[in-house]
């Protein structure tokens, strides 16, 4: 199963603002508390990307890793996920995590999130 959000239609979505442009510069990430999901958004040359902030292998948070390019590993067992999509790109994770649509809005951030 696939959660990759960025491919939701628009109506299934809520957008929240999460930070201001000014929060968030070029190779920063933040970590937070979106509606009780913790999420963890990039900023990567000036395009911005969300994913769950929960490795799909052992629960940890994802979110601290090392990132190369839109590639993140996972601090604790080395699993890495692409950013764009969350897929899981190599052991031990074999499911993909959440990742979710961003836009700027003016100088707000957004993100988009399952409509439950």
């Amino acid at each position: 199963m696939t959660y990759n959000y960025r491919l939701a239609a628009p109506e299934g979505l809520e957008f929240v603002t999460v930070a201001r442009t000014s929060e968030l510069g070029n190779g920063e990430r933040l970590l937070l508390d979106v509606g009780g999901d913790a999420v963890a958004v990039f900023n990567i040359a000036g395009r911005y990307f969300a994913i769950a902030d929960v490795c799909s292998h052992d629960d940890g948070p994802v979110g601290e890793g090392v990132v190369q390019g839109t590639e993140i590993e996972c601090p604790r067992h080395g699993a890495h996920f692409d950013l764009e999509t969350g897929h899981a790109l190599s052991l031990p994770a074999v499911v993909d995590i959440p990742a979710y649509p961003v836009r700027v809005v003016g100088e707000e951030i957004q993100v988009g999130l399952p409509v439950e």
